[in-house]
Formats: structure tokens, C-alpha cells, sequence
């Protein structure tokens, strides 16, 4: 399938988080990081949900029902940052709110979810962020109940070649950010990219592949390890 272009995301953008910093370089920007969590700033709220059509709403019930099915995860990802500088890595998501980002070399970085924290670690400068998941806009797509109509303002609902493209908003004021989800829906219904946008409108898109949501993931896998531990591996 040719990889679909989207317009918009949006982001989910933290307005405060508990921050942890084990060592930084001043003159190394932060990492950009593809879910959402340790910007600054806010992002203004959408008015509200778009009055959806029946044909919008059942691709609303499809999408949540594609997130209430799926427990393991496991592909390659492409994040194309702001600055048009493209990292490779590999994706493992286990369901409840585990998710797993290790970047190929030369990065050192990881990004992993215990379920309920996020750890944004760089071993190149010994740092290591940690935010609370349900500050990110995660929280709505891995939590054990998905019911986005309940829990999302939806703000775009449309069919995009050879899929289908949603943007919503969490409503809950701690992660007042957006985010836009793309989907293939043949040969089956799958998550095939999404963008989130920073306070600044920078955005940050991630388009997987070689998706197997079959295999049974190990939950060590999501364990948050210390940035010295993981130097000494």
C-alpha cells in the first residue's frame, strides 16, 4: 500500500507533567518523540466535537473497536521530526498502556510505558524524562475500555485514499492535546501512521510497517529501566 499523506495533527501536548532530568547538554535540544509528552506551552482546545454523519460515527465505533480488540503489537516505525530528520526504530505496544519505541543506531534512545509512567531516555546524554502516561494522548487509545465517543472530542472524520483518516481531542484537561490517526482499510482495517503537532504547530509523524499483532509480548519488555543500566547492557 503506498504510504498515505496527511494534512493535519495534532498533538498532544503536555500543559504541566512531573519532569525528571538525570543529565542534559544545554546544547542538545530535546529529542522529539512521537507520543506526545514533555512540551511546553498549550495548545488551545478545539470549540468542540463536529456533528458527525452515520457514516462518521460508524468509523468512530470501527476505530474503537480496532483499539478495544488489540492487546500486542509489534512492528518498525519511521518518525519524520519537525526538522524533515527521519529516525528508524522498532514498535512493541502491549495492552494496557504499554508501548516500547528503541530507535536504530545511531540513535540511543528509547521510549518506553510501564502502563503508567513514560520514560523518554537518551543515552547519549544520560537523560531521562518521565511524565505521567495519562498526560499524553495514549491514554485514550491503550486503556483497557477504549470508548472514544465518551472520552474524545472528534474533531475530523474522513476517508483518505485507500483509508481512513480520524483527528480527535482528549476531553479531559490534563492532556489538552489532538492527534490525527491514520488507517488502511484493506486487506484489513490497521493503524498505519499518526502525526502529533507541539505547541509551536511542530509536527512529528510516525508510519509503521511489518505490523504482527499476534505474538504474545513479553511484559518485561516495558519495564523502565535506569539510563545507567541500559549503558552497562
Amino acid at each position: 500500500m503506498k504510504r498515505l499523506v496527511m494534512s493535519a495533527l495534532a498533538a498532544a501536548v503536555l500543559a504541566t507533567s512531573s519532569h525528571t532530568v538525570l543529565a542534559q547538554d544545554p546544547k542538545k535540544a530535546a529529542p522529539a518523540n512521537p507520543v506526545g509528552a514533555g512540551w511546553g506551552g498549550v495548545v488551545t482546545p478545539e470549540p468542540g466535537s463536529v456533528q458527525l454523519t452515520e457514516k462518521q460515527l460508524a468509523a468512530v465505533k470501527r476505530v474503537t473497536d480496532y483499539f478495544n480488540a488489540l492487546t500486542n503489537l509489534k512492528g518498525n516505525f519511521v518518525q519524520t521530526n519537525p526538522d524533515a530528520k527521519r529516525q528508524r526504530g522498532a514498535i512493541l505496544v502491549k495492552k494496557p498502556g504499554r508501548f516500547r519505541f528503541d530507535y536504530n543506531r545511531p540513535s540511543l534512545q528509547v521510549i518506553v510505558s510501564d502502563g503508567k509512567y513514560l520514560a523518554i531516555q537518551d543515552l547519549d546524554v544520560k537523560s531521562d524524562d518521565r511524565y505521567e502516561l495519562d498526560r499524553t494522548p495514549f491514554r485514550l487509545l491503550l486503556k483497557d475500555q477504549v470508548d472514544l465517543l465518551r472520552d474524545a472530542q472528534i474533531l475530523d472524520v474522513q476517508d483518505v485514499p485507500e483509508g481512513l483518516m480520524i483527528s480527535l481531542q482528549d476531553k479531559s484537561p490534563d492532556a489538552p492535546g489532538k492527534i490525527t490517526l491514520v488507517f488502511s482499510v484493506t486487506p484489513e482495517f490497521e493503524l498505519k501512521e499518526w502525526i502529533t503537532t507541539d505547541a509551536q504547530n511542530l509536527q512529528t509523524r510516525v508510519e509503521l510497517t511489518n505490523i504482527d499483532r499476534k505474538e504474545e509480548l513479553d511484559p518485561k519488555l516495558f519495564e523502565i529501566k535506569s539510563v545507567a543500566l541500559q549503558r552497562l547492557q
